[in-house]
């Protein structure tokens, strides 16, 4: 068991690690920007990824907007960044609608070539989704010594169906669609293949393990769609940075609510243990786009499952939301068990 304290008004100074900032130093630098309007129905907060705006009052729909930027991988960058923005839109309920980003490529190591590959990337996985790019940015820059892609998109959700991760409540059962780690599996495989050769791995399995990105794929539109669709489900996130461990505690953080999960029930497809176990990485902190945490209320769990089995995806229940906020209980084995936390994504150590 793991007790999470309240961030205090200001947070101790110390060096930061790579990926996102500590969730108590976010909340404190959160609350002094300007975040409060009549119109601005979602802002920002610990554990959520994107903002619901009452744009045009009297409409049907809300608008959401998102923006994101891929640091970890390099190869497929375009593809990645499109899908992440998609599914922080998507667990809101919104669909996507537009997307805006801004490319920034390495002077000295950028080409043409890099360049018009990362716009077809960009462009095919927008085709793929019906998204529509309506603008951005692009340079070639001495800031960054490998490509990044940093996105805004836009979407829209009706004003009565719109979902936030703060909406969890104590004793709801929380769930997960698909499995852990996808894109961290995909990443290693990618990034590292060449070391994994030298260490004996088949080029058959590395490669089915780069598919990863499309097969099972990072976008989780369908489970999240259907999940809304139900009306049933309290909360969704997508766990990214940080890998599952973590967005399981921004979705505490942001209901106010504390957890107890199963760490057995935890998905994770043998292949991607394997390449985590390669590096020394614990997959629960792995980077996990193409899994979906949701909650519902223990009655309405077998007809969110039902609705992911309809479009295809495994579902399982991993723990509930408990009202103790702050403290996070795991259990292994049937017994109690340390919470896994991570300061950082355990992917970086892939850079380290």
């Amino acid at each position: 068991m793991t007790r999470s304290t309240n961030p205090s008004k200001h947070y101790e100074n110390r060096p930061l690690p790579p990926g996102k900032l500590p969730a108590p130093l976010l909340a404190e630098l959160l609350s002094a920007l300007p975040s409060t309007d009549p119109q601005l129905v979602l802002g920002p907060a610990v554990g959520e990824d994107a903002a619901i705006i009452d744009f045009a009052a009297g409409s049907e729909n809300l608008l959401v907007a998102k923006i994101d930027p891929i640091t970890f991988a390099s190869d497929e960058i375009g593809y990645y960044a499109v899908n992440v923005c998609a599914n922080d839109l998507a667990v809101t309920g919104a669909t996507p609608r537009f997307y805006m980003p801004a490319i920034l490529l390495p002077a000295g190591g950028a080409d043409t070539d890099r360049a018009r590959l990362i716009f077809d990337q960009i462009g095919a996985a927008c085709a793929k989704l019906g998204i529509v790019v309506a603008g951005g940015h692009s340079e070639v820059t001495h800031t960054v010594s490998r490509p990044v892609v940093a996105g805004a998109m836009l979407g829209e959700v009706p004003r009565d169906r719109y979902v936030s991760t703060r909406g969890a409540r104590p004793g709801d059962a929380i769930l997960l669609a698909g499995a852990i780690p996808v894109e961290g599996t995909s990443i290693i495989a990618r990034e590292r293949r060449a070391v994994l050769l030298q260490q004996g791995w088949p080029a058959e399995e590395l490669d089915r393990a780069a598919q990863f990105l499309f097969d099972p794929g990072i976008s989780v539109l369908a489970p999240a769609h259907a999940a809304t669709r139900t009306g049933l489900v309290t909360a969704m996130h997508d766990p990214t940075e940080g890998g599952v461990a973590s967005g399981l505690v921004e979705m505490a953080l942001a209901a106010d609510a504390g957890l107890d999960v199963d760490l057995d029930a935890l998905p994770i497809a043998d292949l991607s243990r394997r390449l985590c176990a390669a590096f020394d990485l614990d997959p629960l902190g792995v980077i996990a786009s193409g899994a979906l945490l949701a909650t519902a209320a223990p009655q309405h769990v077998g007809a969110v499952l039902a609705a992911w089995r309809e479009c295809g995806w495994p579902g399982a229940v991993i723990g509930h939301i408990t009202p103790h906020a702050g403290i996070y209980s795991a259990r292994r084995d049937g017994k109690p068990a340390p919470f896994p936390h991570f300061a950082a994504d355990e992917i970086t150590k892939l850079w380290a």
